[in-house]
């Protein structure tokens, strides 16, 4: 006996497909009753059956028949349902490699950005690593000027205070000086040595 509409579940495309093929089948089976019932009347009709027999036969004929028509019409509904669902599906598909095509575009924006200011990144930590290294050069080296000028001031005051006591006392150191006038004269060369290299730092 054929199944009633109201046997099969709808939704999903995976069961309207599975649906469609069932009603299919299910026509099949109803043609070949209904072909089976005409030969059967057929030969019922040579061998002379009874009017009561022959009667429920062509009965349970036109019963099958219009069986057959309205799951004929379900089908093609169905049929109709399927390709409707099918078309969604390739719409759908067609949306999905499209976002998924602009998904990848921006992804790899994202990285080629990523790798552009990671590489930024790395040039101005070389650059900031090269003016340390310039600053503490600079430094070294200010300290190396600012030690030289310290001894050159100390020995500077050693002299001041050295001419200062020979100001002071002229006559009483006259006699010291005439004895030590070469050492004297050297020390003022070596004065105005020193005083050139003060100079000189200061300049640099």
């Amino acid at each position: 006996m054929a199944a009633g509409p109201g046997e099969l579940e709808w939704g999903r495309p995976g069961t309207e497909a599975l649906a469609f093929r069932q009603l299919r089948d299910l026509v099949a089976t109803q043609e070949a009753l209904i072909e089976r019932l005409r030969l059967r009347i057929a030969i019922q009709e040579e061998n002379f059956v009874c009017k009561e027999d022959y009667e429920a036969v062509v009965k349970k004929l036109e019963k099958e028949e219009e069986e057959h028509s309205k799951t004929k019409i379900l089908l093609a509904k169905e049929a109709e349902k399927l390709q409707f669902a099918l078309g969604e599906i390739e719409v759908l598909s067609k949306q999905l490699e499209r976002e998924k095509q602009v998904f990848e575009k921006a992804l790899s924006n994202v990285k080629s950005k990523a790798l552009r200011e990671s590489t930024k990144k790395d040039k101005l930590i070389s650059k900031c690593n090269e003016i340390e290294s310039h600053i503490m050069k600079q430094e070294d080296l200010l300290n190396d000027k600012e030690n030289e000028i310290k001894e050159l001031q100390q020995f500077i005051t050693k002299q001041k205070q050295t001419l200062k006591l020979h100001a002071e006392g002229p006559e009483s150191n006259a006699r010291r000086c005439k004895g030590h006038s070469a050492e004297f004269t050297a020390d003022r060369l070596g004065h105005a040595e020193i005083t050139g290299r003060l100079q000189g730092a200061l300049r640099s």
